[in-house]
């Protein structure tokens, strides 16, 4: 199937260079973050830098530094929120790959940190990082004004506990249960399920850029809009990967959802209905970032939102 058809004027070729330049800046501001200390808990910050650095697509994180472009934020400061969120992210993915949850030897290529360690240190690997994630947001040194600090700790806390993703992951965990019992969840279902999982902490890494730079609310609520979008498409086409791609392809199991009975878009609507659905979110998204496009918005802010548009189209093409 064709990409969306909406107007795209960043290239495969400059998106690319962008994401991968910011990947670099935010990896340099988690290796900044997480200095080896001395003494025996030295093992532990090893976990958490081996959990979060070197790998991944940064897309959180990418999302971030675009959305502060729009309101010309410092890169400094959008860069140690960006590297909060992939703090905040590597210990879900620590937790989720653990025995008790989804059990996977296997995360971005290499092995979980369960398997590089042991259960125990990767338990609390997950929770220092998760902990360091709030702690930067509060540092002065992430914003001059501590009310965008506390607005940026409340609403990470909100888009990743019992609200969000940790609540979506409990979810994820009953569906199988459920749907053995003759209740399976529909499409409604799932899409609440995905939204608090995964879309809410792209929906706040969305926002976060706006958060910082202090924008009218107007503006924020469309950031929100196309977060929950773009997030809801990640989703779906990593369920489409998920049933598709290779092991190789994907740095981690293949096949486990439908192994496991999980709950997703494609078991509901079968794939090439789920695929259109991620092509229809990722233009909704799009659509969100028309005004910071027009004419009277700065050149960066201009380029950030075609940029933004771009990685609407990129979701839904990915291949890992």
């Amino acid at each position: 199937m064709a990409p969306p058809v909406f107007a795209i004027v960043a290239s495969r070729e400059s998106l690319a260079d962008a994401m991968t330049r910011t990947a670099a800046e935010v990896e340099r501001a988690l290796d900044d973050l997480m200095p080896m200390p001395d003494g025996a808990e030295a093992r532990l910050v090893e976990a958490m830098r081996y959990a979060t650095l070197g790998g991944g697509k940064r897309m959180r994180a990418f999302l971030v530094m675009q959305g502060a472009a729009l309101f010309n934020v410092d890169r400094r400061c959008a860069a140690r929120v960006a590297a909060s969120i992939e703090m905040m992210h590597a210990y879900s993915l620590v937790h989720d790959d653990l025995p008790a949850m989804d059990d996977d030897d296997l995360r971005r290529g290499k092995p979980s940190t369960h398997k590089a360690f042991d259960e125990a240190t990767a338990i609390l690997a997950g929770d220092a990082l998760q902990a360091r994630a709030f702690e930067v947001l509060a540092e002065p040194d992430t914003h001059s004004n501590p009310e965008a600090r506390c607005e940026l700790v409340l609403a990470l806390g909100l888009a990743s506990g019992a609200r969000g993703m940790a609540g979506g992951q409990m979810i994820d965990m009953v569906a199988p249960s459920l749907a053995a019992a003759g209740n399976p969840m529909g499409a409604p279902e799932i899409t609440r399920l995905q939204a608090l999982k995964t879309g809410r902490l792209i929906q706040y890494s969305a926002e976060a850029g706006a958060m910082l730079g202090r924008a009218p609310s107007a503006q924020r609520h469309l950031l929100a809009a196309y977060g929950r979008d773009i997030g809801a498409a990640f989703q779906i086409a990593d369920d489409l990967l998920d049933a598709e791609a290779s092991t190789g392809d994907l740095g981690k199991t293949a096949g486990k959802d439908a192994a496991a009975g999980k709950a997703t878009m494609v078991a509901v609507l079968g794939l090439e209905r789920a695929r259109i659905q991620a092509d229809r979110l990722a233009e909704q998204a799009a659509s969100h970032l028309d005004s910071f496009a027009e004419a009277g918005s700065s050149d960066e802010a201009r380029q950030a939102a075609e940029t933004l548009r771009a990685l609407a189209t990129y979701v839904v093409r990915r291949r890992s």
